[in-house]
């Protein structure tokens, strides 16, 4: 039986909901706060949600971390994002501390996609299959 999931693709989210913000340091945090509120909303119904954004601010993806269920807040970084992630000659990225993978290899790579299958396959069987379970509970 397969799950529900969905991709927040930071481009789309930055076109719709995130319009009005820009790419100043706090219109970035305010980004990666409703991007991770949408995400807590698509779990709390039982949906996979996979976050693709630019984060540069370990502050903002550790936030994100915190409204989220132990578990449920999967970080990976492409390994070469130092010099590959550009998002402002003053604004350097923070590498993440903790994060749970690194990809060395593009991500659309077979590489790439059997790593985020496993990392999910685990993540649904340390959570169970309860899709009424609700986060905020």
């Amino acid at each position: 039986m397969g799950k529900l999931a969905y991709i927040l693709d930071g481009d789309n989210v930055r076109h719709g909901l995130n319009r009005d913000l820009g790419f100043k340091a706090e219109d970035r945090a305010e980004n990666i706060r409703r991007v991770g509120e949408v995400a807590k909303l698509f779990a709390d119904v039982g949906v996979i949600c996979i976050a693709s954004v630019i984060s540069p601010y370990r502050r903002d993806r550790d936030a994100c971390r915190a409204i989220l269920p132990d578990g449920y807040f999967i970080e990976f970084v492409k390994q070469e994002i130092q010099k590959d992630c550009f998002t402002g000659i003053d604004d350097p990225y923070k590498v993440p501390l903790n994060c749970e993978g690194t990809l060395s290899f593009s991500y659309e790579s077979p590489q790439a996609i059997e790593l985020l299958t496993t990392m999910l396959d685990m993540f649904v069987c340390n959570n169970g299959d309860d899709r009424n379970k609700k986060l905020s509970d």
